[in-house]
Formats: C-alpha cells, sequence, structure tokens
C-alpha cells in the first residue's frame, strides 16, 4: 500500500495533518544517480520522503502516525527520514500523543553510507525521551520491515504488531541461505513465524489492524 492509502484505511476522515517541516534529502555525497533516483520517487509517489507523519484521530482518538512508503526507495532510511522519525517522536511528546509507526523498509539507504546507519541510534535516543514521558508507543510492521531498521527501532516500541504474511528480517533470505549453508524453513522471516517465537506481539489481518489500534489506544488514554 502506498502512505496515502494506509492514512485513508487506518485514521478518521478529515483528521490527518502533516506536521512535519523537514525538506527532501540531498545528495550530500555526491554519489552518482542518487539526485535522479530522489526526482523519480517523488513524481512516483507524491511525496518528499519515504515516510509521511502527522496528527489524525483513530476513531476520534487522537495519536501522532507516521506511515513508511516502500514505494520510495523501498521504504529505506536516510538522513531526512531519521529527521522526520525523531521529529515524530518529540512532537508527540511535546502535545501528549501516543505514537503509531507503521513500517515498511529495506533498510538503510546504501547512497548515503554510515550517515544512513547513524539514523539508528539517534531515532532511539528521541525515543528514549518520549519514553520518560510514560506516553505509548505501537509498531505495524508490514511487508517487507527489513535490515537496519528491522535491527533498531522497529521492535522497540511498546507494543509491536505485524501484518499478516509480512516479511520481517534482517538480511534477505538467499544471503543467509548462503552464509549458513542450511535449507530454511519456509516460514522463515514470516510474521507468523515470529509470532510463533514471541517476537512480536499479534499477527492481523490488514482490515483489522484499524480496530486494534483503537483498542490499544483507548485502553492508554490518560485522563
Amino acid at each position: 500500500m502506498t502512505a496515502q492509502d494506509r492514512l485513508k484505511q487506518i485514521v478518521d476522515a478529515e483528521s490527518f495533518t502533516c506536521t512535519s517541516k523537514i525538506k527532501s534529502s540531498k545528495n550530500g555525497l555526491h554519489v552518482p544517480g542518487y539526485d535522479e533516483k530522489l526526482k523519480n520517487s517523488q513524481q512516483k509517489t507524491h511525496l518528499n520522503e519515504a515516510i509521511m507523519t502527522g496528527q489524525a484521530t483513530i476513531k476520534q482518538l487522537p495519536v501522532m502516525i507516521g506511515v513508511m512508503d516502500s514505494h520510495f526507495m523501498m521504504g529505506t532510511l536516510n538522513t531526512t527520514v531519521g529527521n522526520i522519525i525523531r521529529e515524530l517522536y518529540l512532537t508527540a511528546l511535546g502535545n501528549q500523543l501516543p505514537v503509531v509507526l507503521f513500517i515498511a523498509s529495506g533498510g538503510a539507504r546504501m547512497q548515503e553510507g554510515v550517515f544512513s546507519l547513524l539514523q539508528m541510534n539517534t531515532i532511539l535516543a528521541a525515543k528514549h525521551e518520549f519514553d520518560q514521558q510514560g506516553l505509548v508507543s505501537i509498531s505495524v510492521l508490514t511487508d517487507p520491515t527489513m535490515g537496519g531498521v528491522s535491527a533498531s527501532f522497529a521492535f522497540q516500541n511498546d507494543i509491536v504488531i505485524a501484518e499478516k504474511q509480512a516479511q520481517i528480517g534482517f538480511a534477505g533470505r538467499r544471503v543467509i541461505k548462503a552464509t549458513v549453508q542450511e535449507s530454511l524453513p519456509v516460514e522463515f522471516q514470516s510474521a507468523e513465524s515470529l509470532l510463533k517465537h514471541g517476537l512480536v506481539d499479534d499477527v492481523l489481518a490488514r482490515e483489522n489492524i484499524r480496530d486494534y489500534l483503537a483498542t490499544i489506544l483507548k485502553l492508554h488514554q490518560r485522563s
């Protein structure tokens, strides 16, 4: 799903307001072809970067929400996406609102090298500030959730749920199979397998996620 379609499915109609003031990415390392890829992705998705963030309501319950979009360079994490996610947590902290983060990513963006990898820790630092206030955060892992994203903030929210049949892992199946020289189970890196091994809290069909989130948010409302 595109970020726009996901928001239409999850939040109340006309309730979403984009809150991010962060601009689109720059080719700081002057990687050949990166500017063209950014431009093509922006035209294709009508987004500045691989995530949309803002304030909305889910069944009249206020929330800060972020939705990553795999159509934008496979939803990869770079300096701009990292800045936007940090901004999401800190805005939620300032407004005393919960956070819901839909994750779809191939991992860190190679065109920004180590600067992409640094986002893993800087996002967690902002989340740590958010956590100090006892506010609730929810991850919804969608297909795919991979690489440095799965290895950092994707699994660090208070409640981690996954969309049915989503692929979730670190390295790809072929890389792991070639490394360990063993056959892998059919269900390897599936949402259902992660639930079986206690790595996610629940696995839901796409059409049930909105109701599930509303229930969690209602249970964690502040008076």
